[in-house]
C-alpha cells in the first residue's frame, strides 16, 4: 500500500550557516516536490520533515531525538558542521535507531561509519585537486584554515598527507572555533608565515571574515575555498574587490549554466518549483542530487520502506549515474562521489570555470 516516506532533517536553518542549509533544504524538497507530482515512486510520496539546531551541537542531537520520536522518518539528510556530526556519530542515535542519514556538509573528514553515507567527494579529494592545481604554476608553499572540531588533528594529518603527495608542502596552519567569525588569531598567522597560497576548511561566513581582514592588512597569498564555503554567503559581506580570483573547490556541477544533462534537469525543475526566495547556489544543486538518491533508494527498496530495507538499498547502490554524475557505494567507502572541479570568482562577484 502506498504511503508516505518521511525524509528528516536537522540543519541550521537559523544563524551563520543559514544560506547553506535553506539552499540545500530547498534543492531536496525540489525534487520531492517534482516527484510527487508525477505520481510519486510506486505511488509512495516524499515528505521532508526538518529541525532548525542553529548550528548548535546541543540543538542537533536534541532536535534529531525530536524528529525520530515526532515525525518518525526512515531516513535522515542534509546535516551540516563538523562538530555536529561528530557528536551525532558519538551519540549513537544512528546506531540505536538503525537509520541511515545520506548527504551532508563537514569541513572534516567523516569516518566511515555503516550508518552514514555522502553523496559528494570528500576534503581529501577536493584538497588534492586544489594541490595539484597549484603545483603545476609553481606554488608550494602552503597554508591552511580550518574549523576547530572533535576531528581537528585527523584532518591536519590528511590535509598534510594529501598536500605532499601532490607536491606541496605545508608551511602555515590556523584555525577557529566552530560557529564563530573569530579569525584574528588565523590572520596573525599567515600574514607572518607568508604562504604562497592559503587552502579554506571553513564555513562562508568565517572564510569571508578571513579573506577581509588578511586582505585589508596586506595579505597576498593565493586563496581556495572548500565547496563547504557558501559563495552567496560571502558575497554578501565582502566587496568585488575582495572576492575577485578566489578559487573554489566544487563537488557537484555548475547549477548556474546547463553543463550536463543532471544540470539541464536542475535547471529545468528549479524554474517550475516557484522557490523565488532561496537563490540558486551549489548547496541547492546538492541538496538536489541527495534527493535524487534518495529517490533512487526509495525505488530500489520496493515494498520494504522501513529504516532496515532502505538501509539495505543503500547498500546495493553502486554506480548510478545521476546524469553525468555518478553515485557509487562499497564497504569502507561511503563518501558517494570522486567528482571536483576548480571554479574562480570573476570581477563581478560570479562564478566562472
Amino acid at each position: 500500500m502506498a504511503a508516505p516516506v518521511v525524509v528528516g532533517q536537522v540543519a541550521p536553518l537559523s544563524g551563520l550557516r543559514a544560506g547553506d542549509a535553506r539552499g540545500y533544504s530547498a534543492g531536496m524538497q525540489m525534487y520531492f516536490n517534482h516527484v510527487n507530482k508525477t505520481g510519486g515512486i510506486n505511488g509512495n510520496t516524499l515528505v521532508l520533515a526538518r529541525k532548525d539546531d542553529a548550528g548548535t551541537v546541543d540543538q542537533t542531537l536534541a532536535a534529531t531525538e525530536q524528529l525520530l520520536s515526532e515525525q518518525r522518518p526512515v531516513l535522515l539528510a542534509g546535516y551540516m558542521g563538523s562538530s555536529n556530526l561528530a557528536a551525532l556519530q558519538k551519540s549513537g542515535i544512528l546506531a540505536r535507531e538503525k537509520i541511515a542519514l545520506i548527504g551532508y556538509r563537514s569541513g572534516a573528514f567523516q569516518p566511515d561509519i555503516p550508518q552514514l553515507y555522502n553523496v559528494r567527494a570528500d576534503l581529501r579529494e577536493e584538497i588534492g585537486k586544489i594541490t595539484e592545481h597549484l603545483a603545476t604554476v609553481g606554488v608550494t608553499q602552503l597554508g591552511f584554515f580550518y574549523e576547530e572540531s572533535a576531528y581537528a588533528s585527523a584532518l591536519l594529518a590528511r590535509a598534510d598527507e594529501t598536500i605532499k603527495k601532490h607536491g606541496g608542502k605545508l608551511v602555515a596552519k590556523a584555525s577557529y572555533e566552530a560557529d564563530t567569525l573569530r579569525i584574528e588569531a588565523a590572520n596573525r598567522t599567515f600574514l607572518a608565515t607568508k604562504p604562497q597560497a592559503i587552502i579554506m576548511a571553513a564555513s562562508g561566513a568565517a572564510a569571508a571574515a578571513f579573506v577581509e581582514k588578511y586582505r585589508l592588512e596586506g595579505g597576498t597569498a593565493r586563496l581556495f575555498a572548500s565547496s563547504d564555503v557558501d559563495l552567496e554567503q560571502m558575497s554578501k559581506r565582502l566587496g568585488d574587490e575582495h572576492m575577485q580570483g578566489i578559487s573554489i573547490a566544487q563537488v557537484t556541477p555548475n547549477p548556474y549554466r546547463v553543463s550536463s544533462k543532471l544540470s539541464k534537469e536542475f535547471r529545468e525543475v528549479h524554474a517550475k518549483s516557484g522557490e523565488p526566495d532561496v537563490p540558486v547556489s551549489y548547496a541547492m544543486m546538492e541538496g538536489f542530487i541527495t534527493a535524487k538518491v534518495i529517490a533512487e533508494v526509495v525505488r530500489r527498496a520496493g515494498t520494504k520502506l522501513n529504516r532496515e530495507g532502505l538501509a539495505a538499498a543503500l547498500e546495493n547502490i553502486d554506480n548510478v549515474d545521476l546524469g553525468g554524475y555518478t553515485v557509487g557505494y562499497r564497504q569502507g567507502l561511503r563518501m558517494g562521489s570522486r567528482f571536483v572541479e576548480l571554479s574562480i570568482v570573476s570581477a563581478a562577484g560570479k562564478i566562472r570555470q
